[in-house]
């Protein structure tokens, strides 16, 4: 009895804590790569914090909002939806924290309106959004996929 108890426990563990890795790498990568010509910008709401910091801070928070929305998502039975809303959400959520970045160490310390605030996070954020957001789908499909039934 506890033998396949344990082998769900492991199984799970291992799930999600590729899944976590992942989600964290992939938005540490996506940050640095969308805002990294903001990174020697000083941020607005605090003075003293470096931009690795705020990169660190979001791909953290992001990593646990991802994977509570993931495990949410897990109820959906038709995989190429629960994959098409995964993958909305990551875009959406890596969209909206290169839009904060851009407002806290840009557009906050001159005079751009909403949509040009919008226009230029578009700008910097296109390619690594859809390189990255289709290599994280790809891996969390495949994550999800091999690591479906435990021994």
């Amino acid at each position: 009895m506890s033998q396949p108890f344990s082998n769900k426990t492991i199984h799970l563990l291992k799930k999600y804590t590729l899944t976590a890795l992942l989600l964290f790498t992939a938005t540490y990568l996506e940050m640095y790569w969308a805002m990294r010509s903001f990174s020697e910008k000083i941020s607005s709401g605090c003075l003293d914090c470096s931009f690795s910091s705020d990169v660190n801070f979001i791909s953290i928070f992001t990593t646990v909002f991802l994977i509570i929305v993931l495990l949410i998502l897990s109820l959906i039975k038709n995989v190429y939806w629960k994959n098409s809303l995964q993958l909305l959400f990551l875009i959406a959520v890596w969209f909206f924290w290169n839009y904060v970045i851009f407002v806290d160490r840009e557009s906050s310390w001159s005079t751009y309106t909403f949509s040009e605030e919008i226009q230029y996070t578009i700008s910097y954020s296109v390619l690594p959004i859809l390189v990255l957001s289709a290599v994280t789908a790809f891996s969390l499909h495949t994550i999800h996929k091999n690591i479906s039934k435990p021994l």
